[in-house]
């Protein structure tokens, strides 16, 4: 080939090679404005950085609060229970005075009761329910055990015999176990 040929082929060559320096360079630059768009790497990893110790701190700050709630709640919890007995303890102190002066048992004995029931239906309100124990078969769910005696009929062994300390339930669930008396 001749220096001429070369420079004939060069010439039809050279309009490809502008074509595809044209085409890398519009790349290059499609490429630096969607980067421009796009935040770096860097900056995604400062803004996830930044969001995860702002919901650590939230969540910190969300955990002190329960704790302190749930401290408030214990020390409270008695509150609306005892503002419910103190009529009850007021109705007591009154019937103690009455009392000191009366003569007659009847009296005394009907004062007692009424306080009592007083009581009774406070606490029944508040989800309080007494367990029924007589002659029950024995259930170590709900009872405790004292001593064994001899059963008076055949029928009552195994079973309570006598309730020392009566059970109660709050809301379905035991609240103090009946302490009784088996028969065996």
């Amino acid at each position: 080939m001749s220096k001429q040929d070369k420079e004939a082929k060069s010439k039809e060559e050279a309009p490809e090679v502008q074509e595809e320096q044209m085409v890398s360079e519009e790349t290059t630059e499609e490429q630096k404005t969607e980067q421009s768009k796009e935040p770096s790497f860097e900056d995604q990893l400062k803004e996830a950085n930044d969001k995860y110790l702002r919901l650590y701190a939230e969540f910190e700050n969300f955990r002190r609060r329960t704790a302190k709630e749930r401290i408030d709640l214990i020390a409270n919890a008695g509150g609306d229970i005892l503002k419910e007995i103190l009529p009850v303890l007021d109705d007591m102190e009154r019937a103690i005075k009455v009392n000191q002066d009366a003569t007659e048992a009847a009296s005394i004995k009907e004062g007692f009761e009424l306080v009592h029931n007083k009581l009774k239906n406070t606490l029944a309100q508040k989800g309080l329910k007494e367990m029924d124990s007589a002659e029950a078969d024995f259930d170590t769910d709900k009872h405790e055990a004292i001593t064994k005696i001899p059963a008076p009929t055949e029928e009552l062994k195994g079973k309570v015999v006598d309730v020392i300390e009566k059970g109660y339930y709050l809301n379905d669930k035991v609240l103090r176990y009946a302490k009784v008396v088996i028969g065996e």
